[in-house]
This record gives structure tokens, C-alpha cells and sequence, in this order.
């Protein structure tokens, strides 16, 4: 009797630590993206200047037995994108090498997650504006007297109003993975399509170190599930990361103004057709918490006097 008890109590404990070590999962992620090119510590602030971006994500319920589809996540996101030239203090307006401007906006996004070759599909839109409406001036004013920065001159010359719908469409999958799982190539593109930006791009992403599947981790943001029986979250990654893309700019109201106005702006330009960019960074994900750093390097953008630039990049997220 007191061995079957015993026996029982063992199955029950079992049961319940098998339980309790399943539930590793979490659905909900929220936190924020920051770029900026002061985190270099180079003195430079010019061109794509800052950002700042914050996205709420879920993990979506799958009720669908496809056998190839590990999970669903939708996120929703609002942010800001500033630009100015060489400098966010212009004391001549012929020094003016990229127009000042901002984009704010809201949008969501869907990201299947596939089996077969780890594929990522995501489809987003995207509603916002160009202009003061954005508020880069005041964005950049505040931020500039918050950190001691030198007074902000110019945005009288930033591109005229309009307001935008954006839509885009990333792929990703994994192209080759070591035997030993510690090295991955992967392949990135995407397509986007509105009267704010307009292009498309193709590129590879090297992963070394912990790393996980593409279903799995903080490189595609899918360290959140709903389905533990079929997407059980590995609780660590830590890996460094590049990330070499070619991207063609079809249209940048950043640069050129508002796609349907008249008077875009008082300085405006075009853009450069081909642009090259190099991503190099570390990213860290332990339970709740995921870490990125990343630095990203841009060939010319503007056909100007503007050069090639760099900026740094920053992210924190939280899971429950």
C-alpha cells in the first residue's frame, strides 16, 4: 500500500514539474527599438539622425493542424523616423545636403512561421505623415535639451506635408546551418510599396554562437508562442550577427517630398537608385528579456553633396 502511495505521489510529482517546465513560453512582447547616430560616440548628427519605435506583439492561438506552420504572431507598432543634413544646426541654406524631415506613423503586422526551411513571411501597413505634422522639430529640440545638445536651426527648410500608406512584405529563410548548429546563413529580402517609401531589397544574414531556429528566435522577433505542444522556446540565444543587403529606392519622400504634392518642399533631391548597407551587431535573449546592439553602415544615399553614413542601433523587449 505505502509503495503505491509512494509510486503515486512520484507519477504526480512528474506530471506536475513536467508541467511547470513546459510553461517556458510566453505570448505577449512588448518593448522598443532606439537608432541614433550618437551611439557610435563619432560627434557626427546628420542624416537618418534618430528613430524610435514601440511594438506590442502576441502570439496567435494556431487551431489550424497544418502540419508545416508552427505559428502565427501579429504586432502593432507606432514610431518616428528623423532626418536632417550634416548637421541638425544650419546656418547656411546652401549647405543643405538632405532635407530635413520626419515620418511618424502607426501600423501592424503578420508573420507566418513556416517548418520547411524555416521560413518567415510578413505582411505590414503602415498609416503616417511627412512634414511638421510629423514633429521632427520638436522631437529633436526636446531630445537635443535633454542631453545638453547645441540648439537645433533649420526646420523651416523640411519637406511640406502629406500624409501616407505604406505597405510591405519581408521574406526570410534559412539557406545553410553548420552540423554542430552554432553557424547559419540566411536569406532576407523584402518589398515595399506607398507614397511615403517605395523599394525593394535583397540580402544574407551570418549568425554565430547560440543560435536558434528562425521560428525561434530574437533575429525573426518569435521568441513568443502560443502552442507549447508544437513550439517549445529554447530560454537562451546569444549570438553575433551580419546582416549585407543591396537595396533599390524606387521613391523616398524623406528626400524627394510627398509623392502627390505640388510643392514638396523648399529643398528637395533624389535619391541614389542603389544603396548598399552592412549591419554588425550582438544579440542576447535570456527567458523574459531579449538585447540587441547593431551598428549599420550605409553607402550614399542622396544624389548630393551628402555622403555615406553610419548609425547605431538599440533594442529591449520584454516577454510575459
Amino acid at each position: 500500500m505505502l509503495q503505491k502511495f509512494l509510486l503515486s505521489c512520484l507519477i504526480f510529482t512528474f506530471i506536475v514539474i513536467s508541467c511547470f517546465s513546459q510553461i517556458k513560453n510566453y505570448k505577449n512582447e512588448f518593448g522598443f527599438k532606439s537608432d541614433n547616430d550618437s551611439y557610435l560616440l563619432s560627434g557626427q548628427d546628420r542624416y537618418y539622425t534618430n528613430g524610435l519605435f514601440i511594438t506590442f506583439r502576441q502570439a496567435i492561438r494556431n487551431h489550424n493542424h497544418n502540419e508545416n506552420r508552427v505559428k502565427k504572431i501579429w504586432e502593432a507598432e507606432v514610431g518616428q523616423y528623423m532626418y536632417n543634413p550634416l548637421t541638425g544646426r544650419i546656418l547656411n541654406v546652401k549647405s543643405i545636403d538632405r532635407p530635413f524631415a520626419a515620418y511618424l506613423y502607426a501600423g501592424g503586422r503578420l508573420n507566418w512561421f513556416l517548418k520547411k526551411n524555416e521560413q518567415v513571411l510578413q505582411a505590414a501597413l503602415q498609416v503616417g505623415t511627412i512634414g511638421s505634422s510629423a514633429k521632427g522639430k520638436e522631437a529633436q529640440e526636446t531630445l537635443h535639451h535633454a542631453i545638453g545638445f547645441y540648439e537645433i536651426k533649420g526646420w523651416e527648410y523640411q519637406v511640406k506635408d502629406e500624409a501616407g500608406v505604406n505597405t510591405s512584405v519581408e521574406y526570410t529563410r534559412l539557406l545553410k546551418r553548420s552540423f554542430n548548429k552554432k553557424i547559419d546563413i540566411n536569406l532576407n529580402s523584402y518589398l515595399k510599396a506607398g507614397n511615403t517609401f517605395s523599394a525593394a531589397g535583397v540580402g544574407l544574414v551570418f549568425r554565430t554562437g547560440d543560435i536558434n531556429s528562425l521560428f525561434q528566435s530574437v533575429t525573426t522577433n518569435s521568441r513568443i508562442s502560443n502552442n507549447l505542444q508544437r513550439d517549445s522556446i529554447p530560454p537562451k540565444e546569444l549570438f553575433f550577427f551580419a546582416k549585407p543587403a543591396l537595396h533599390y529606392i524606387a521613391y523616398d519622400a524623406s528626400i524627394q517630398g510627398g509623392l502627390f504634392r505640388e510643392n514638396k518642399g523648399p529643398i528637395t533631391f533624389d535619391p541614389k537608385r542603389l544603396v548598399f548597407s552592412q549591419e554588425l551587431g550582438l544579440m542576447y535573449a535570456q527567458k523574459r528579456w531579449s538585447l540587441d546592439f547593431s551598428i549599420i553602415f550605409k553607402s550614399k544615399e542622396i544624389k548630393s553633396t551628402a555622403k555615406g553614413h553610419q548609425y547605431g542601433s538599440i533594442q529591449l523587449f520584454y516577454r510575459w
